[in-house]
C-alpha cells in the first residue's frame, strides 16, 4: 500500500469488541493462562505481553506503523526523542568506542556527545557537513557509529545518504540517521544504507504539540540489542502517548505535504525580502544541497531558516514583533513557530561553535504550520519591516492591524459582514 493508505489502515490490535479504532490498553501488567504460559513468556519462548515496560499493545502498534512506513524490520519506542538517541548509543556503544558525527546536530545531542558519553569513555569526532571527502580521514580503528541528521537542526543542511551509507558499509560502521525533520513520509534513510532511523515523535509525528515520544526503527539485530538495553533501563513510552501518536500517524502524510507547500512559499518570499540576508530551505534551488534533497526527499519539509540583517538584536526584535507565530520550544506543530537558535536551542555552544555549523547570530528558524500561507507571511513580513500587517487587500479592501494589538478578521460567507475582534 501507499504511505497515505498504510498510515490510516494499519491496525494491529482489536479486542473481542472489534472496535473500528484501536482501544487504549492502560495496564501495567498482564495475566497468564497458567504457570507454564507464564514461564514460557518470561523466557521469551513464546511472544506475548508481560509488563508494559517491556511491551504494550498500543506501543506495539505505534512501532509497527513507523517501521512499516520506514521500511524497517523492527523498532522500539521511548519516552522522548532524546531518550531514543541516548538509548541507541547506550545500547550499541561500550567504553573505548568512537562516534563519527556531523557537526550539524541538535543542541541536546551536542551535550550528549560532549558532556555525557565521555563519562563512560565514549568519544566522538565532528566532521563538516559540507566536506564529505574529509570524513573518511577521521574514521578510527574504534569508530563504531556514523551518526547524522538530514535535514539538520536548525540549519536544514543536507547530507547525501547514499554516499554516507556506502562509507559506513566500507568501514563496517553502524549508520544511524535522525530523520525527525523529514519524517518517513518525506525520506526513508534505510533505503540509502542506514541501519537505524530515529525520530522525536514529539514533533511532526504528533503534529499538534500534545505529547512526548521517540522511536527507533531499523535492522532486527540492532533493535534486539536496543530492546535488551531499554527493557532494563526503563526509557519506555507510556501506552497513552503511544496511542495518541499512533492515531496522529493517520494524518501525517496530509499534514507533511501541507507543511512543505507552505514552507516552500514562505522560503521563496523570504528570499526576495530586502531585510533578509539569506534563506535555507531544501527545495529552494539556492540551497547547496538542492540536488541531493530532490534525490532523497519527496518534499522539502516544514522548516525554513534565514538570517536577518542586523544580527542578534535584529533577530530578537523580529521575534518580539511576531503576533501570530508562537515562540515556543517545539516544532512540527499545526501552529507556526519561530525560534532564535543562538539564544535558545544552541545557546550552550560558543559563538565559534555555532558559526562552524552555520548558526548565525541573526538566524531564525521557522517551523511553518498549517495556517493559511498568506496569514503566516503577513505576520513574518510585519515583524521584518516593523509595519502593520495588511490582510484581505484583494478581496475585502485593506485592513491594517497594529503589531501591538493583533486583530483576527473573521469573514462570513455570502453577504455576511466582516467582524473584527481584538485579542
Amino acid at each position: 500500500m501507499n504511505p497515505e493508505t498504510l498510515a490510516i489502515r494499519l491496525q494491529t490490535e482489536r479486542s473481542q469488541y472489534q472496535e473500528h479504532s484501536v482501544p487504549l490498553y492502560l495496564t501495567s501488567s498482564y495475566t497468564f493462562h497458567d504457570s507454564e504460559d507464564m514461564r514460557a513468556q518470561f523466557s521469551e519462548e513464546i511472544e506475548g505481553d508481560v509488563y508494559s515496560r517491556y511491551s504494550n499493545p498500543n506501543v506495539s502498534e505505534f512501532i509497527t506503523k513507523i517501521a512499516m512506513l520506514e521500511g524497517a524490520e523492527a523498532g522500539w519506542a521511548t519516552a522522548s526523542g532524546m531518550a531514543a538517541i541516548f538509548t541507541t548509543f547506550g545500547a550499541l556503544l561500550s567504553s573505548g568506542d568512537h562516534v563519527l558525527s556531523c557537526k550539524s546536530v541538535f543542541g541536546s545531542t551536542h551535550r550528549l556527545f560532549n558532556e555525557i558519553l565521555p563519562k563512560w569513555g565514549i568519544h566522538h569526532t565532528y566532521v563538516p557537513i559540507d566536506d564529505f571527502d574529509s570524513w573518511e580521514d577521521h574514521i578510527q580503528e574504534n569508530t563504531k557509529i556514523l551518526y547524522l541528521e538530514t535535514p539538520s537542526n536548525p540549519g536544514v543542511d543536507i547530507v547525501d545518504l547514499e554516499l554516507a551509507g556506502a562509507l559506513a558499509k566500507k568501514h563496517n560502521l553502524i549508520f544511524v540517521v535522525d530523520n525527525c525533520f523529514a519524517t518517513p513520509i518525506i525520506q526513508q534513510p534505510l533505503k540509502f544504507g542506514a541501519q537505524l532511523s530515529i525520530h522525536s515523535a514529539t514533533k511532526y509525528i504528533d503534529g499538534q504539540g500534545r505529547t512526548l515520544g521517540g522511536v527507533i526503527v531499523g535492522n532486527q539485530d540492532l533493535i534486539d540489542e536496543i530492546q535488551g538495553f531499554a527493557r532494563h533501563t526503563g526509557p519506555c513510552i507510556s501506552p497513552f502517548n503511544a496511542w495518541v501518536l499512533s492515531k496522529s500517524i493517520e494524518t501525517l502524510p496530509l499534514r507533511v505535504e501541507k507543511h512543505s507547500s507552505n514552507a516552500l512559499e514562505i522560503a521563496k518570499r523570504l528570499e526576495a525580502h530586502p531585510n533578509v540576508e539569506n534563506v535555507k530551505y531544501p527545495f529552494l534551488e539556492s540551497h547547496p544541497g538542492y540536488e541531493i534533497a530532490k534525490k532523497q526527499m519527496r518534499f522539502g519539509g516544514g522548516i525554513v531558516t534565514f538570517n536577518i540583517k542586523g544580527g542578534l538584536e535584529a533577530g530578537k526584535e523580529f521575534l518580539d514583533g511576531l503576533k501570530l507565530l508562537s515562540l515556543t520550544a517545539n516544532l512540527g506543530d499545526t501552529r507556526s513557530i519561530a525560534t532564535h537558535p543562538a539564544s535558545t536551542t544552541h545557546s550552550k555552544l560558543s559563538p565559534e561553535e555555532r558559526a562552524s555549523v552555520g548558526i548565525g547570530e541573526g538566524m531564525v528558524r521557522i517551523s511553518v504550520g498549517l495556517e493559511h500561507v498568506d496569514d503566516i507571511w503577513c505576520d513574518i513580513n510585519a515583524a521584518l519591516t516593523k509595519t502593520v500587517c495588511e490582510v484581505g487587500k484583494e478581496e475585502f479592501g485593506i485592513i491594517s492591524l497594529s503589531v501591538d494589538e493583533l486583530a483576527i478578521a473573521r469573514f462570513g460567507m455570502g453577504n455576511s459582514e466582516c467582524v473584527i475582534r481584538n485579542v
